[in-house]
């Protein structure tokens, strides 16, 4: 439950920012197929993951994290 929430969140922002999958799992540095795994929350993404996800799209931690009862 906790990986798809994080998927949704950092599939949305992507779209956002403009980026497509193929796009944005090259800037980050990992394979488009672990990036759809995580943005259909089948894989929780690491924390390395989430620190480049956040510096990439400039989108602060605390914006990009699930809140706590959503």
């Amino acid at each position: 439950m906790e990986a798809e929430k994080w998927g949704r969140r950092i599939r949305a922002f992507r779209k956002l920012k403009g980026f497509t999958q193929e796009g944005f799992a090259k800037e980050i540095g990992i394979s488009v197929s672990l990036l759809g795994e995580i943005e259909r929350g089948n894989r929780m993404p690491s924390h390395s993951v989430i620190e480049t996800v956040c510096e990439k799209l400039n989108v602060p931690l605390v914006e990009l994290q699930p809140p706590e009862n959503g």
